[in-house]
């Protein structure tokens, strides 16, 4: 692979390190990071959230994953109201769970679905509706997508492990080839 031509940006690195406010699952000295830009309503992300489940249970301490936000909202029009679903559940300390039923349920992300959601995971509801209703966390998600924008994603899922973009396929084994292969930190 050449580099790329001086001045220009090498989209094929993670440009945004890990910041404190990024979710994060996993220890900080994790052997392998994996940064997704995902959206709850893409079926390749789905696919992909199994995967990753598989391979923490595999890999445990040695993985840590980080998820940011990129609803494309023109081809998936839950996608943004989702993860701001997310982001409220998260201000309540639940943001991993909401995550993972948004993932489970992702053909299932109406309103009333996501108070659904917030009621299995017992938050302050009149908190989460009122945070939903405000688009509290609208501006959130909206930075997460532009710094991916910035660093290239142009769809979803966007994967970069140890801080390199990885364009291989999304089954286990394969992802379980391409952590093998970059082993080194971000």
């Amino acid at each position: 692979m050449s580099s790329p031509p001086q001045g220009a940006l090498d989209l094929s690195r993670l440009l945004l390190p890990i910041q404190p406010d990024d979710h994060a699952q996993g220890p900080p000295d994790a052997k392998y990071t994996l940064v997704e830009y995902g959206d709850y309503e893409c079926p390749d992300c789905g696919h992909l959230f199994f995967t990753i489940r598989h391979l923490r249970v595999q890999l445990g301490d040695e993985l840590r994953l980080v998820f940011r936000h990129y609803p494309r909202s023109g081809v998936h029009p839950h996608a943004q109201q989702a993860a701001e679903a997310a982001e409220a559940a998260g201000a309540q300390g639940r943001f991993w769970e909401m995550h993972d039923l948004l993932f489970a349920n992702e053909s299932a992300l109406a309103t009333k679905d996501l108070y659904g959601y917030a009621e299995q995971l017992s938050l302050d509801m009149q908190r989460f509706r009122d945070e939903l209703k405000h688009r509290t966390y609208e501006n959130y998600v909206r930075e997460d997508f532009r710094r991916g924008v910035a660093n290239g994603v142009y769809g979803t899922p966007a994967l970069f492990i140890n801080g390199i973009r990885d364009n291989g396929a999304l089954e286990q084994d394969s992802l379980l080839a391409q952590l093998n292969a970059k082993k080194m930190k971000p």
